[in-house]
């Protein structure tokens, strides 16, 4: 998997946006006003930023090698994951949706239900 790939699966979900955060040279994925991924590099490696909820987020770093607490973010609520490791690209699409389904939750009704499939 690849980040252009990885973008253009999360640019199709519902009221998803996108920016550039300059100073970690990292592309940061929003619904609405709330961030639920970032795409960058780690080491020269690519590598994605996901929110998840704390006991996903163990339960991943004890499971995957290639899963790890982000570097810029709250370690509890976020993890990097290697795109070019060994986690299977379905599984990767899988933790892209449910940090967009918790975005959708952080967001008052009316835009919940506006961006509900």
């Amino acid at each position: 998997m690849n980040q252009s790939q990885l973008l253009m699966f999360c640019m199709n979900k519902p009221g998803v946006t996108q920016s550039a955060h300059r100073e970690w040279a990292a592309t940061q994925i929003k619904l609405a006003d709330v961030m639920f991924a970032m795409l960058h590099d780690v080491d020269g490696r690519p590598a994605i930023s996901l929110k998840t909820s704390p006991a996903l987020a163990e339960l991943l770093r004890q499971s995957h090698e290639d899963v790890f607490p982000s570097e810029l973010l709250n370690k509890a609520h976020w993890s990097t994951l290697w795109l070019d490791g060994s986690l299977p690209d379905s599984q990767i699409y899988y933790l892209v949706d449910d940090a967009w389904q918790q975005a959708l939750e952080l967001l008052p009704a009316s835009l919940r239900q506006q961006y509900s499939r």
